[in-house]
């Protein structure tokens, strides 16, 4: 994954906050009520094509626009850029999940068809491309006449090729742009890491230094965030009426709590996959993938401890600074010896937190010799912990 300095990544989004004034919000939810409409046009376009055995590609709801600007006052008030975009998402939608379809994926793997926008449960997203924004005098101006300010919290590295602009659960504004990246080489250190994954800690690695401990956002706010999930049960009103203010209420505060320990996990694994980046120049990292844990007995610890994110993050910074990362296939891992290679005839029990070897009868902390394993896998360490070749021990035997 290593790449050379000023080579071109790809595209990447940086995303700010946005001040809103009152008469801005209204331009945008009035031109997200275009958008929505159209969107639900081409559900209901797409739904009539499938029963009737015709096409419904983009041509056909490009025309379908074409058509309905021509007879709708009000859908020309609105810029015809978002409109064209919404179509674009729509199309990409729905072509992921016919290729699911015909994959044959399980039906709770698969991507589900596009389903209509409701007035109260969607919230707005607009797409601009570039012919359809500007950056003037620090503030975003979109088709449409509609100027935002922008809460520069970092400098763009380049021009923007396109923003999204949209609006979150508890009613807060972001402006999200696409820019193009180039690697950012960091000097080299000469120095391997492996990492491991685990709800113990969130991340041991082959240097104590490094580890990352289970933080427990979600559980140290359960108790604010069970007292406002009690309030909107006692609250709650039949499905076809209104929501009552004090409804209303205690949801947004629900869903503030929920968004703050998400940013705290965000920023706990940014930092440390920054640390651990501008330390090493290759990393062996376990290709984990945590979603078969919720089904488990410890999926709320495991989703605390937000394994996926911090890997995410990880992998982005190894890419955006050039280094090394490798990513080990998670079988058996801890199953084998770091030092000789043997593996172990059963596996270990989640409650047995040594590891010993049956051959050399090395000992070490479980997850610190599958933080070693990584590293033994991917080539960066193979003469093991104390000089041993694994190459030269047979799998499940003795030297």
């Amino acid at each position: 994954m290593a790449a050379r300095q000023g080579a071109r990544i790809g595209n990447a989004r940086y995303t700010y906050r946005l001040r809103v004034s009152v008469t801005a919000a209204k331009a945008l939810a009035a031109e997200w009520g275009r958008c929505r409409w159209i969107w639900n046009e081409c559900v209901a376009r797409s739904r009539k094509a499938h029963r009737d055995g015709e096409s419904c590609g983009p041509a056909a709801l490009d025309r379908m626009l074409t058509e309905a600007r021509a007879h709708n006052s009000w859908l020309r008030e609105g810029a015809s850029v978002p409109q064209q975009q919404i179509i674009r998402d729509f199309a990409k939608s729905r072509a992921k999940a016919l290729k699911d379809i015909k994959a044959r994926l399980p039906v709770g793997r698969r991507a589900g068809m596009p389903k209509s926008k409701k007035r109260r449960g969607s919230l707005p997203s607009l797409n601009y491309t570039k012919r359809s924004f500007r950056i003037k005098d620090g503030r975003l101006q979109v088709a449409g006449g509609v100027e935002l300010t922008v809460v520069w919290s970092r400098d763009l590295p380049c021009e923007p090729s396109s923003v999204r602009v949209y609006q979150d659960n508890i009613g807060h504004w972001y402006c999200s742009f696409v820019v193009a990246t180039e690697v950012e080489a960091l000097p080299g250190t000469g120095r391997v890491i492996g990492v491991d994954w685990g709800v113990t800690e969130t991340a041991t690695t082959t240097d104590g230094d490094y580890d990352l401990p289970h933080a427990q956002h979600g559980k140290n706010a359960a108790r604010k965030l069970a007292r406002y999930q009690r309030q909107m049960a006692r609250r709650v009103r039949p499905k076809n009426k209104p929501q009552t203010k004090g409804y209303r209420a205690a949801k947004r505060r629900a869903a503030k709590l929920a968004k703050k320990v998400a940013r705290q996990r965000q920023d706990d694994a940014r930092k440390w996959a920054k640390r651990v980046v501008g330390d090493h120049d290759a990393i062996a990292v376990e290709d984990f993938r945590p979603k078969f844990l919720a089904k488990t007995t410890m999926a709320r610890k495991a989703a605390d401890a937000a394994i996926g994110a911090t890997k995410a993050a990880l992998i982005d910074q190894a890419r955006k600074h050039g280094r090394d990362l490798r990513l080990v296939d998670p079988k058996y891992t801890t199953m084998d010896c770091a030092q000789c290679g043997v593996r172990a005839k059963h596996r270990l029990p989640l409650s047995e937190r040594t590891y010993t070897c049956i051959a050399c009868g090395a000992e070490s902390p479980r997850d610190k010799n599958s933080a070693r394993v990584m590293l033994v896998r991917a080539g960066l360490y193979p003469a093991g912990v104390d000089g041993g070749s694994p190459s030269r021990v047979q799998r499940g035997k003795a030297a």
